[in-house]
């Protein structure tokens, strides 16, 4: 496999931005509404923004410096004036107005207006807040970290929640966020998004109510599996325990596995073809079937190579 190697210093800061955006994402987009001291409203969007902690509810954004002219953005100057921001999630009903809100306007042009949004006053913060927004979450900001002062440098806008409103078309029956009705989108490099619901959304099991054996411990034909991939092998090296000796030959009686061992009397496709049996189990989420069909090629063959 090829591999281009990049030096930022050896970059323009337009190339090196470029490259980054692309290489880091989806990124979250925080929609920030934010006030001066003269009780101008701003609306724009940042997708330099995460969920740092819970306890204390901590979200930070970057307003970076604009790489042409290294001049501020309105809601920079903002917060360091009114310490207070609305930070919205965006979900795909939303994210042309919210695009659109991101035109840089001349300084006291109200957002709200010029996306279409609607304003709602907030209940803990001067800022208002987006109506259309399916979560709105009313911060205070704790800090603000200068990360440079040269074009492109981010400045991390450290927010503290004070107030979290959902819209409840979000909620799912036992009244809690709902991931596919929330439709969120993600920021990707150049113009693209990415959406997530649907087909887009996949759960992946987490590893800590138990301690996955690991990749490490499979045994060797299966670890160099031309037929499994990285991510089977992932959810293979997650289970805690293997199948019992007396699970696997009982399963040996299993249909599949009888016309498997018909069919294929080479070893070596006998192999491939369990493995693509197995392959099949674990796109299904039946790791332990996975396993069962796995084990038994090492049980039928005592080869070596799974000492």
């Amino acid at each position: 496999m090829s591999v281009l190697t990049l030096t930022p210093s050896d970059l323009s800061t337009t190339d090196l931005q470029r490259t980054l955006q692309f290489a880091v994402g989806p990124r979250p987009i925080a929609l920030v509404s934010s006030i001066n001291r003269e009780g101008q409203v701003n609306l724009s969007p940042f997708s330099f923004f995460n969920l740092f902690s819970s306890n204390p509810p901590i979200l930070v954004f970057s307003p970076a410096r604009r790489v042409r002219d290294n001049s501020t953005k309105d809601t920079l100057n903002n917060v360091l004036q009114v310490p207070e921001v609305v930070i919205h999630a965006v979900s795909h009903a939303m994210v042309e107005q919210t695009s659109l809100s991101s035109t840089e306007y001349p300084s006291g042009t109200n957002e709200f207006i010029k996306a279409g949004f609607t304003q709602v006053a907030s209940s803990h913060v001067a800022p208002p807040r987006v109506a259309e927004a399916p979560v709105a979450l009313e911060c205070q900001v704790n800090d603000v970290v200068a990360l440079g002062d040269g074009p492109g440098a981010g400045n991390l806008v450290i927010c503290e929640v004070l107030a979290i409103h959902i819209d409840s078309s979000v909620l799912d029956e036992d009244g809690r966020l709902d991931q596919d009705r929330l439709d969120l989108v993600g920021r990707l490099g150049g113009d693209w998004y990415v959406r997530a619901k649907g087909d887009a959304l996949f759960e992946v099991e987490k590893p800590i109510a138990t301690r996955g054996i690991g990749v490490d411990a499979l045994p060797r034909s299966v670890r160099l599996s031309t037929i499994l991939t990285g991510n089977d092998l992932g959810k293979l090296g997650n289970i805690e325990m293997l199948p019992l000796q007396s699970e696997v030959e009982e399963f040996m009686q299993h249909h599949r596995i009888q016309t498997i061992f018909r069919q294929y009397a080479d070893p070596i496709e006998r192999r491939e073809a369990l493995h693509q049996y197995a392959k099949e189990q674990l796109e299904k989420g039946k790791v332990r079937k996975a396993w069962k069909a796995l084990l038994v090629d090492r049980l039928n063959t005592h080869s070596s190579d799974e000492e």
